[in-house]
């Protein structure tokens, strides 16, 4: 058991986050998350409503354009050029009144018309689309799936001890569930440290781009008053609106001097 333990924690490719220079350890390569994601992307387009407001089409396309051109140009730029070839953008406004957008692993990005309401402004957006963009060039979703990979190999050493002592099939039956679970990017829950490594590579994407970063405390204070859940932060994946707010000013000196104005 000693041995598969460690040849489990020690399978994957250590890679750098970009910006952050956290460090993280992968256990599937690109190819692998950017397939499945291709496909529940168009799953998802297969029945999306595309807007029919043409002003805000236009709005998150240009926003998305920019931001694009600004992480394409940082990559090529700090050495990560071979990273630029898993981004294949796209950019869509769809009809639903939900307060809501994602951006899945290889630059597929999704607004919903009922988050425009609570950005007001193209900084704003660009707020929120360098947030979700920046979970993608951080690779958080291979990470969380790499978490599950060794959760279930975890359970299934525990499998083997416990048929080995005699405790039965259960511990079978939860890894056979967690085997056959699905991973949905679109819904997918970030944990709270992904959360601020994308809050704060999110801030600097927006800059890069030429989007005043200080528009970030205000639209986060609309997003704030305009929510119902007061789920305390150690209950929830994503940090406080507070503490979100606090460590957003704490970033914005570091994300002023990549500010341009436009």
């Amino acid at each position: 058991m000693s041995v598969v333990a460690t040849l489990m924690i020690s399978c994957g490719t250590t890679s750098t986050v970009p910006i952050t220079g956290r460090q993280q350890t992968l256990m599937v390569s690109d190819g692998e998350v950017l397939s499945l994601a291709t496909q529940q992307y168009q799953e998802f387009m297969k029945t999306a409503k595309l807007s029919t407001n043409s002003a805000n089409t236009a709005l998150v396309k240009r926003v998305g354009q920019n931001l694009a051109t600004a992480v394409t140009n940082y990559l090529k730029n700090n050495g990560l050029a071979s990273e630029v070839s898993n981004f294949s953008w796209e950019f869509n406004l769809v009809q639903d009144k939900q307060v809501n957008a994602w951006c899945m692993p290889g630059g597929k990005i999704v607004v919903y018309e009922g988050l425009l309401p609570i950005t007001q402004n193209e900084a704003s957006l660009a707020i929120v689309l360098g947030h979700e963009i920046a979970h993608a060039v951080a690779k958080h979703s291979a990470e969380q799936l790499s978490t599950k990979m060794k959760q279930q190999y975890g359970l299934q050493i525990g499998t083997a001890v416990a048929g080995a002592l005699g405790m039965g099939a259960n511990t079978q039956s939860i890894v056979q569930a967690i085997a056959a679970q699905g991973f949905n990017f679109k819904n997918l829950s970030y944990s709270r440290d992904h959360e601020n490594e994308a809050d704060h590579m999110g801030l600097i994407f927006a800059a890069m781009a030429g989007y005043d970063p200080q528009v970030a405390t205000t639209f986060w204070q609309r997003m704030a008053a305009s929510s119902t859940s007061q789920t305390a932060e150690f209950l929830s994946d994503h940090p406080s609106d507070a503490t979100r707010i606090n460590n957003i000013q704490k970033w914005m000196p570091e994300a002023l001097k990549y500010y341009t104005k436009k």
